[in-house]
């Protein structure tokens, strides 16, 4: 399983709070906010997760701001002579920008001026570039032009910003034609006037809302502001800015309040002297009315009695304000109640500007007004159900009037199912949709002292219990194990609720393998003792309680990983002919110990935008070992066609996965990054023979030697032990004469440039294998031939006489300033038993490892041509063929 992060494990700052779960990450229009460092981690059950990442560079430039300020303050807005002045210059970039100054079209330089100064301010870490003038000059009064570049990364142009310093050069000021604050009705339209009364250059005006952005409906024309019809939502303060980016802009507000009455509420307090509960004659009753007003100073209240206005009095005592209790508050106090007082108290709240309805709200005080109780029923508590349900929490409540209800959490500080500490209910009943796990717990129900009386609460708990299924780890797992080898799966409880029934099943497809029930561990575990091919499949073990069921599922294959394309190799090869190319195809195995020896790979290849795949099978000889280089050379394809090619293992389980990439033709000057060559495929990777020789080289393998081959000289495989590998020799029997030379000689190749400023030599580590073995042994000889110096051949490397019936490597250091050939030269010796061979050149761009081994791990055996892809035209290919020695 492949993921893509934006951090290394942390949920925070990932693709839109997800993870990706693709080998390939997409960011089409990228945004500079979207670079940074991504994270690839893959994973498959066996062992510690793979992690890579890779760096993004987003590079941008904003367009740059040019600021300017002055030392001797600013509060007569005008810039004398013996003022010292900076122009600041900041642009947003990545990479970090350079700035340049101009004076007309002058570039300033530091020191270029003595009245001039350059230089970065040490807080802004080298981002801003400030122009300094010392004691303003008339000279200084001129047009200044700031340029920001980034040095053409990924071809962005430089950036400039002009401004013309004068000696009118002012910082903004701005004056509001309006009232502060402004109160006014909903729907009525509103508007705001600024202007500005200095400033040089003339200042831009805009408005800003202090919270949140203007409202939608907002017209806005130049300095003036306008709400066609305001509402309650679009209260707050509105500022205006003047800024002409000479000293700090202008700032001015004023406030716009929008009258409203909201949320009328009552309390009944029975004598608060003698700490009632109960209203009775004889005692005092308060009555309190509270309501939310905006604004609150315009607040009136008025109290009516069964409809008549009441006149504060001895005994009917009327409190517009309470200092006690929240702002808009009235207070009704009943001196001595008597039975005549029992009836509908009624308070009014208005607002003195008028254009808001009133809000009116009525209290019944009569003998059958009684405080509150709460229960709770015998079966609501405690309440059971299932993650996901609806639930309805209830406590019942008696009195007259009835109260609100508050709702809370009573075991934990937590907030309520809706994300308030608490809930009103006016019925008494919580009603929670989509129930989770984290809701378990107690919660408390009391009354409140709003409609109702204000005596200590009445409260009742409630207990939730939230069942949910089993939490399992692993919820899904591949495994791929050969034929023979065991397997061991395992299935672990996180959580779960109720824990104390907890029964598992392990499944193949349909079929019950086992059944069982927990005691004390929180895992089971399945194994296979020897895989078969009906073993395959995948496994569930379902893990049960009450509320559902868990469940694990591995998948068990023998199916092969993927192999892994080499892309770093030097592709494609080097190609003389006029209308065709070759390819060659390098790959790693993933994994290729975990499951069944891999007998061949699937080849499929087709041009692109074409529907049909030419396949055919590689065959593979032994054991791949991890990170094995496996080559495999694709000729014939033609120039300049791109094609898609499909790489399957099979193993005795089937084909595994897998990998699909394109390969393209390359028109421009191949350059030289890393060559392999063991003379496998037909063209011999495009080695020719000197025409300047007496004979030539000749390729072989020990399979196909002849049976009249001279004993006693020449290998007996090639250089990897394969009878079937091919390699290069030289056959010196009759009619060979002794002093006669064989040379082979290599493609042409190119050598790129290091830097874009001039070339500089590049070191390669230039290796082979050589076999010389018999008694008349004459000479190897290795020779560089330089591009436009085809007359001189530089003497490389040089062996002579009999080294032994094995294989040696050589490896050499090239510095070769410009595109280059190399020349292998086998002198005959004195006798037929003088057969030298050579094998698996490479050309790898650094220089050689001080150690023996081999640069490489080529594996040699596996390299093939595609030769019944016919790709060209018969004659075309006789043609070619025929021009070839």
């Amino acid at each position: 399983q492949i993921r893509w992060t934006k951090t290394a494990g942390s949920a925070s700052d990932r693709f839109q709070d997800s993870s990706v779960f693709n080998e390939t990450l997409r960011i089409s229009n990228i945004q500079r906010h979207q670079g940074g460092r991504y994270y690839c981690k893959a994973e498959n059950g066996l062992g510690s997760p793979a992690i890579k990442s890779i760096r993004v560079d987003v590079y941008y430039l904003d367009d740059p701001i040019v600021t300017v300020h002055q030392s001797i303050g600013e509060a007569k807005e005008q810039f004398y002579y013996e003022k010292t002045v900076f122009l600041r210059c900041v642009a947003n970039s990545n990479p970090p920008v350079r700035y340049s100054w101009r004076r007309g079209q002058e570039v300033l330089l530091q020191g270029s001026d003595k009245g001039v100064e350059i230089y970065e301010p040490f807080f802004t870490q080298g981002e801003t570039k400030i122009l300094k003038l010392k004691n303003l000059r008339p000279q200084d009064y001129a047009n200044y032009s700031c340029i920001a570049s980034v040095r053409n990364v990924c071809s962005i142009p430089d950036k400039m910003v002009s401004f013309r310093l004068s000696n009118k050069t002012a910082p903004p000021s701005i004056k509001l034609l309006v009232d502060d604050p402004i109160v006014v009705n909903p729907g009525e339209a509103i508007t705001l006037v600024c202007v500005t009364t200095g400033g040089e250059p003339g200042p831009s005006l805009t408005w800003v809302r202090s919270a949140g952005a203007l409202p939608e409906k907002t017209v806005l024309n130049g300095g003036t502001l306008t709400v066609p019809a305001i509402a309650a939502e679009d209260a707050g303060a509105y500022s205006c800015i003047a800024n002409n980016n000479v000293g700090n802009p202008a700032k001015k507000s004023t406030n716009i309040i929008v009258r409203a009455l909201k949320k009328g509420r009552f309390w009944i307090t029975p004598d608060p002297y003698h700490k009632d509960d109960n209203i009775q004659i004889g005692r005092e009753v308060k009555i309190s009315c509270q309501v939310e007003a905006i604004p609150s100073e315009e607040l009136t209240f008025s109290w009516f009695k069964n409809g008549r206005p009441l006149r504060s009095s001895e005994r009917m005592v009327i409190t517009q304000t309470d200092p006690d209790v929240s702002p808009g508050t009235t207070n009704l106090d009943i001196i001595d109640l008597k039975f005549t007082d029992f009836g509908t108290y009624t308070c009014v709240a208005s607002l003195k500007g008028g254009g808001i309805s009133d809000i009116s709200i009525d209290v019944n005080i009569s003998s059958s007004t009684v405080p509150p109780n709460l229960t709770v029923p015998q079966e609501k508590s405690p309440l059971v159900t299932r993650e996901g349900d609806t639930i309805e929490l209830q406590c019942q409540v008696t009195g007259k009037p009835k109260p609100i209800i508050l709702w809370s959490r009573a075991d934990k500080e937590v907030a309520m199912p809706d994300g308030a500490m608490q809930t009103e209910s006016y019925d008494g009943i919580l009603r929670i949709v989509n129930v989770s796990r984290e809701m378990t717990g107690t919660y408390r129900c009391q009354t409140s002292q709003y409609n109702g009386f204000n005596v200590k609460p009445r409260e009742a708990l409630v207990q939730l219990i939230v069942q949910y299924p089993p939490a399992v780890e692993p919820t899904f797992l591949e495994i791929r194990q050969g034929q023979g080898r065991s397997v061991t799966m395992s299935c672990r409880v996180l959580r779960a609720y109720p824990t104390r029934v907890l029964t598992y099943e392990w499944r193949l497809g349909s079929k019950l393998l086992r059944t069982g029930q927990f005691d004390v561990q929180d895992s089971t575990d399945y194994t296979v003792g020897s895989l078969a091919r009906d073993s395959y499949g995948l496994y569930n073990c379902n893990i049960i309680n009450e509320a559902g069921a868990g469940r694990c599922s591995f998948l068990v294959t023998g199916k092969a990983y993927a192999p892994e394309f080499y892309y770093d190799t030097y592709n494609p090869l080097w190609q003389n002919r006029p209308r065709v190319y070759s390819y060659s195809l390098q790959w790693t195995q993933m994994n290729p110990g975990a499951v069944d020896r891999i007998l061949a790979y699937r080849l499929g290849i087709r041009q692109a935008g074409q529907q049909r795949w030419w396949e055919q099978e590689i065959t593979v000889n032994g054991n791949i070992q991890k990170g094995e280089l496996i080559t495999y050379n694709l000729t014939e394809l033609i120039k300049p066609e791109a094609y898609e090619v499909r790489l399957t293992p099979i193993t005795r389980f089937g084909e595994g996965d897998s990998t699909i990439r394109v390969i393209k033709y390359s028109g421009k000057n191949l350059v030289c990054k890393e060559f392999h060559c063991g003379f496998e495929d037909g063209n011999i990777c495009l080695f020719t023979q000197d025409d300047t020789d007496n004979f030539d080289w000749t390729k072989q393998s020990t399979a196909t030697r002849d049976t009249k081959y001279t004993p006693n000289t020449g290998p007996n495989a090639d250089r990897t032990g394969s009878k079937e590998g091919f390699y290069m020799y030289i056959e010196t029997s009759r009619p060979r004469l002794e002093g006669e030379k064989a040379r082979l000689v290599s493609p042409v190749f190119s050598v790129a440039p290091k830097n874009p400023y001039g070339a500089t030599t590049t070191a390669y580590c230039f290796s082979f294998y050589y076999h010389m073995y018999g008694q008349h042994i004459g000479s190897l000889n290795v020779y560089l031939r330089l591009k436009g110096q085809t007359a001189i051949e530089n003497p490389l490397w040089s062996s002579s006489g009999n080294k032994g019936q094995h294989w040696n490597q050589a490896r050499v250091n090239i510095n070769p300033p410009t595109s280059f050939q190399l020349i292998f030269e086998g002198i005959r010796g004195p006798g037929i038993e003088g057969d030298i061979a050579i094998d698996d050149v490479s050309i790898v761009e650094g220089e050689c490892m001080k150690s023996d081994q081999p640069a490489n791990n080529l594996r040699s055996g596996a390299v093939g041509t595609l030769s019944h892809i016919r790709l060209l035209p018969l004659l075309i290919l006789m043609s070619v063929l025929s021009h070839q020695r």
